[in-house]
């Protein structure tokens, strides 16, 4: 009795659907079957039950300020609804070209809303940003893919690539920038310099010991040079005080 039976295998994690008279019939999970059909009119149809990775780059887009740029994203997705899936294709060709067919149109969808996404925002605010901008996953996004049995778990820029002209501006722009904040510490450095100096001026000003060491040190500078005859204010009367 074994000639009317079809032998199929359910690999691990991949997801079996058992389909009779290009109908659907059940679903068969990993392991071996032998179903009876003794006609040849069962088809079985296995789907991967583990996320999958979809990397998509060189994609061209036009900021808010016209600038045109270069970004590539990824995409990790996942059949959640096998059933509904093969419901959107045309089961006339092998799995394999079937699913690519779906990422394609899954590669449709999520760029658009990546190219609206970074159409809205100006160059400057990307490139200052671009670390923050990395979730592109949004609830619209995420409730439109699902009509095709598929789950999105992640969508994530790669990276974005300016013109090499913007590129030296943002580079020029990064330099004044940099250059300023330094030009500003040291003008904060001499404004509490000089703070610091009026202070002193002020504490030395009326206090005659500082002046009477200030005239000493005056006098062992000038004796340095040689023998000198001077007078310096009356310091007899300073020594007294």
């Amino acid at each position: 009795m074994g000639i009317f039976k079809k032998k199929y295998q359910v690999k691990p994690n991949t997801v079996g659907f058992l389909y009779r008279k290009n109908k659907f019939e059940k679903i068969l999970n990993s392991g071996y079957y032998e179903i009876w059909d003794w006609r040849d009119r069962t088809e079985l149809f296995m789907l991967p039950e583990t996320s999958k990775l979809l990397t998509v780059t060189n994609q061209e887009v036009l900021t808010k300020d016209n600038i045109a740029l270069r970004f590539s994203f990824n995409v990790i997705y996942k059949i959640t609804d096998g059933h509904k899936f093969l419901g959107k294709f045309t089961l006339d060709k092998h799995i394999n070209s079937i699913i690519n067919e779906a990422e394609q149109r899954l590669y449709n969808i999520v760029q658009i809303y990546i190219r609206n996404k970074i159409a809205e925002l100006d160059s400057e605010t990307l490139n200052e940003k671009r670390s923050e901008l990395t979730n592109f996953k949004t609830e619209e996004m995420t409730k439109e893919i699902s009509e095709f049995g598929i789950s999105i778990e992640q969508v994530q820029l790669r990276d974005l690539t300016f013109p090499k002209s913007i590129q030296d501006l943002f580079a020029k722009h990064l330099e004044s920038k940099i250059r300023s904040k330094s030009e500003l510490e040291n003008a904060r450095t001499a404004v509490a310099t000089a703070r610091a100096l009026k202070n002193a001026s002020e504490l030395m000003k009326d206090d005659d010991n500082i002046k009477f060491f200030q005239i000493i040190e005056t006098i062992t500078k000038i004796a340095e040079k040689g023998k000198h005859t001077f007078m310096i204010g009356d310091i007899n009367q300073l020594a007294k005080k």
